[in-house]
């Protein structure tokens, strides 16, 4: 066995101009002496001895469904100077169960992890698995961070404070800008801050086929301040792969009618199109290091050699020949929205923000955008701001009925929680958490009417604005929409991280929020 060790994925990142190159591990179900197991064992062993390829990462029951847990197949790379990236996700686990496993892989020696929501389950023993999703990408973000830092817990029954042993994770986190509408794309920029604020150290981003918003990412991130690492996804195409994404069968990965057409018309040859489709992932490796990424993040159902041949054939490129792929891999959507203005020389984006986006923020925009905002927003928004807003007259009464009420029998707080139920049942389909996110999302519910429950920005799986689950609306582009009638859309994301608390669940909102029980209460910059 091999014993010699690669550079820190970390150090590469933070402290080298090194091209850095990671290859996606899907695991397989059952044990690891399963024939599945042993085959992406066998691929793993062999690619820790490539040098080109810098670090692993192992994906969290991808795509919904139940495989081996990834630091199974990690503990064997990691013991042969292999650097891993595991991927923890929320789908699965309640924040009990994602920090315990974060102990767990601190213990075992990784320090690289990928935090995510997750694709929602679409399988399970005996039936679909209900998804969990207690926390979002941004909470677990969070939560590792003060992992970092040394977290806080309470001990015994005398509650003291203990500080535990500092973990050292190096986060990483995921950006999906490969958006068709402004509502979603936005969203997404503003979430990938809040995801850096909160503890992303290094970003990759969701596959995608359109050299221009690739660009675009990094020149927003500039625009924004956001400097950290980007890695770019290059996924290997082969006609089944196209086909299962054209059938919008990953959620926010897309690949275009002309990109289908291409990739069917090289399958016809002797080969199946495998020359083609190597070649075209490796003139995406050329485009991400001539756009500026730190590296590339690679994924397919490849051969390791083959893994080996896309870097080799990026290598033997020119050092200006990302500019002609650029205008070659370009397969973008109808009427696609791009943050900034294009370059008509490059064919990628400019530096100057879309000049029809800006207009949009015109006051007499937001006038005529207004006007197809529903009536029972704007009268949730006066509602809040005179009874439920802190330092106004209105939340200062509601604290003190709230507390006369606490100190009466239950019998008062039950038909106060009855009648606050009439009320949000009818108007929002609340389904009585108790912690509130309504004023957080534009009065849109996320425990009804979000499949995950995202309360810190949307997830990646969105398609035109439409859920991955259901095929309604997003919550996020529509709270998007409403708070842009107000030019309030850019602080949208800009409050703390929201954590749902349990513990009051059944009980009076209103209550929670008069007494500073609820997050809102709880919120510290």
């Amino acid at each position: 066995m091999s014993t010699w060790r690669k550079s820190s994925f970390r150090s590469l990142l933070q402290e080298t101009n090194t091209f850095v190159a990671c290859v996606e591990l899907v695991n397989s179900r059952g044990v690891i002496a399963e024939r599945g197991g042993a085959r992406v064992l066998k691929l793993a062993r062999e690619l820790s001895q490539y040098p080109q390829i810098h670090a692993l990462c192992i994906t969290d029951n991808a795509g919904g469904n139940a495989m081996l847990s990834g630091d199974t197949l990690g503990t064997d790379l990691i013991s042969r100077g292999q650097e891993v990236v595991i991927h923890l996700s929320c789908k699965d686990w309640n924040r009990n169960g994602l920090q315990s496993q974060a102990w767990k892989l601190a213990s075992e020696g990784f320090n690289n992890v990928l935090a995510l929501s997750g694709d929602y389950p679409v399988s399970g023993y005996k039936g679909q698995s209900s998804a969990v999703f207690d926390i979002d990408s941004v909470g677990l973000l969070k939560m590792i961070s003060e992992m970092n830092a040394g977290l806080k817990v309470s001990v015994g029954q005398s509650k003291k404070n203990q500080v535990l042993k500092r973990t050292r994770f190096f986060s990483g986190a995921v950006v999906n800008n490969h958006k068709r509408y402004e509502r979603e794309v936005m969203p997404q920029y503003f979430k990938l801050r809040k995801k850096i604020e909160n503890g992303a150290s290094f970003i990759i981003n969701q596959i995608g086929y359109d050299a221009r918003k690739q660009d675009e990412l990094l020149k927003y991130m500039n625009y924004s301040g956001l400097h950290v690492p980007v890695l770019y996804n290059v996924y290997v195409l082969s006609l089944a792969a196209a086909r299962f994404f054209h059938a919008d069968n990953i959620p926010g990965v897309t690949v275009t009618d002309d990109l289908l057409a291409l990739a069917e018309k090289q399958a016809d040859s002797a080969d199946k199109g495998k020359a083609f489709f190597l070649e075209f992932a490796a003139k995406q490796c050329a485009i991400a290091k001539g756009l500026g990424f730190r590296g590339v993040y690679l994924g397919g159902h490849l051969k390791a050699s083959d893994y080996k041949k896309v870097l080799e054939i990026a290598d033997q490129f020119g050092e200006d020949d990302w500019k002609d792929f650029a205008k070659e891999i370009c397969f973008s959507q109808t009427d696609e929205f791009y943050f900034f203005e294009p370059d008509l020389t490059t064919q990628l984006s400019s530096t100057e923000v879309n000049r029809e986006y800006l207009h949009s923020k015109h006051l007499k925009a937001t006038q005529v955008s207004k006007q197809s905002i529903p009536l029972s927003y704007k009268i949730n928004r006066t509602i809040h701001d005179l009874a439920f807003k802190k330092g106004t007259a209105g939340f200062s009464l509601g604290k003190k009925i709230s507390q006369a009420i606490e100190r009466k029998n239950k019998g008062t707080q039950k038909i106060l929680h009855g009648l606050e139920q009439a009320v949000k049942i009818a108007a929002f389909d609340c389904q009585d958490c108790g912690d509130c996110s309504l004023p957080d999302i534009a009065y849109l519910c996320p425990e009804s009417q979000c499949a995950k429950n995202q309360r810190n920005g949307p997830c990646g799986g969105t398609k035109q604005g439409k859920c991955e689950v259901g095929e309604k609306e997003c919550i996020w582009s529509l709270a998007y929409d409403r708070l842009k009638a107000y030019d309030e859309e850019e602080q949208m994301l800009d409050g703390p991280v929201v954590f749902r608390d349990g513990a009051l669940k059944g009980t009076s909102a209103w209550i929670n929020t008069f007494l500073g029980r609820d997050h809102h209460g709880k919120d510290k910059k």
